[in-house]
């Protein structure tokens, strides 16, 4: 094979100047002499390491690996090698493949036109003489869409209610009963005076329901309270259904 110069600046990186060296000496890519491609590779970074220090640390990289695959090909029989190999050709061929794409791609892209035109001038409204930043504008439009977020809801928005007292229904059931014996309660209203915490007025509403419901109170249509004291009889219970002869 013809001895060729290679210049590493000329190529992006380690795969491409593998690729190169599989073209330049017409090696079958599906099928490649892996030994002989890397002696071709360590060469050609050998010469360019004495021509120039600097060398991309990708490239010595990849002669590295190279040595040590070809360590591997020397043994006899050697699953390593055969994996080394495999997984080197296929990079090959992919970045072959990546290559040829993006060749298609640029070629495509050199034969649309483009036509640019200086930025329209836009006539300002005298009607509204104020000037605002163009931040401000987009932001005005985003909340006007309804694409604004909503703020976060601070923890001190739900302190009110984390913070409140827990009223049972029981204790607000022996709050009233004492209020209406002590006469300090006579209308329904006054069990719901207005600086009252939120979860006492439902604790004492329901608590209303629940002395209704048993027959010890009673609500006039003015509002009016009622106790009814002792004890209740007992409802009496439905009659059965006579059974059909």
């Amino acid at each position: 094979m013809a001895e060729l110069t290679f210049h590493l600046e000329d190529f992006d990186g380690p795969l491409e100047l593998l690729l190169t060296l599989v073209q330049a000496h017409k090696m079958d890519l599906h099928n490649i002499p892996i030994l002989a491609l890397i002696d071709q590779y360590t060469a050609v970074v050998t010469e360019a390491q004495i021509q120039e220090p600097d060398v991309s640390s990708s490239f010595i990289e990849m002669a590295a690996r190279l040595v040590e695959m070809k360590s591997w090909l020397l043994l006899p029989r050697s699953k390593e090698a055969e994996q080394l190999k495999q997984e080197l050709t296929g990079r090959l061929i992919e970045y072959d493949r990546c290559r040829r794409l993006a060749a298609q791609l640029g070629a495509r892209a050199a034969e649309v036109t483009v036509y640019v035109r200086p930025p329209a001038r836009l006539e300002t409204d005298p009607l509204y003489p104020l000037h605002h930043s163009a931040q401000i504008l987009a932001d005005c439009w985003q909340a006007m869409a309804g694409r604004v977020k909503p703020p976060p809801v601070s923890q001190e928005t739900f302190e009110p209610l984390v913070a409140a007292p827990f009223v049972s229904v029981e204790s607000r059931v022996v709050h009233i009963l004492r209020r209406l014996a002590a006469g300090k309660a006579r209308r329904l209203d006054q069990l719901f005076p207005p600086d009252q915490e939120v979860s006492a007025t439902v604790a004492t509403f329901l608590a209303v329901l629940e002395l209704v419901r048993a027959g010890r109170l009673e609500i006039a249509e003015d509002g009016g309270l009622t106790i009814r004291r002792g004890r209740l009889a007992r409802p009496a219970p439905p009659p059965a259904e006579k059974e059909e002869g």
